[in-house]
């Protein structure tokens, strides 16, 4: 667990420092901070989640790299669906919502198209990878942030 917390640590500050652009394992990928509340702690989390634009949604993938067990930001999300994320330099609030059927399946099949890894993370969990809608609330960015 430590070494995935250093990890993202790291790609947060790198996210933060370059206006979301990042390199390494995320290099060129369409990434944003997700910004989560424990479902049982009610501790704040940030993560760097791959997303996929979606005519105004970003839609998200609870893959957790092909684990056999959903992130942790997924049970978040379905106790706190109300939050925000970071693109680039701006803070987005939104409301997070799971999408199910044909929905669901067309977007993943997208997915897949898009970024080959997801698939292999498909094959690898017995379990059927959640899609996540996040909204905004606001069509605006909320406010800028600052790079620390």
């Amino acid at each position: 667990m430590a070494d995935n917390d250093d990890f993202n640590a790291r790609v947060i500050a790198e996210f933060r420092a370059n206006r979301g652009r990042v390199g390494g394992t995320f290099a060129g990928a369409p990434l944003l901070l997700l910004h989560t509340t424990g479902a049982r702690t009610g501790t704040c989390h940030v993560n760097p989640v791959m997303y996929m634009p979606d005519d105004g949604r970003y839609l998200i993938f609870a893959s957790k790299a092909g684990s056999d067990h959903r992130p942790g930001w997924y049970y978040n999300l379905l106790a706190h669906p109300d939050t925000q994320i970071e693109i680039g330099d701006q803070i987005v609030y939104v409301h997070a919502t799971e999408l199910h059927g044909s929905e669901r399946d067309d977007r993943h099949a997208k997915q897949l198209s898009c970024y080959p890894i997801f698939a292999a993370y498909q094959r690898g969990a017995r379990r059927i990878i959640p899609v996540i809608a996040l909204t905004p609330v606001n069509p605006e960015p909320a406010q800028a942030i600052e790079a620390t």
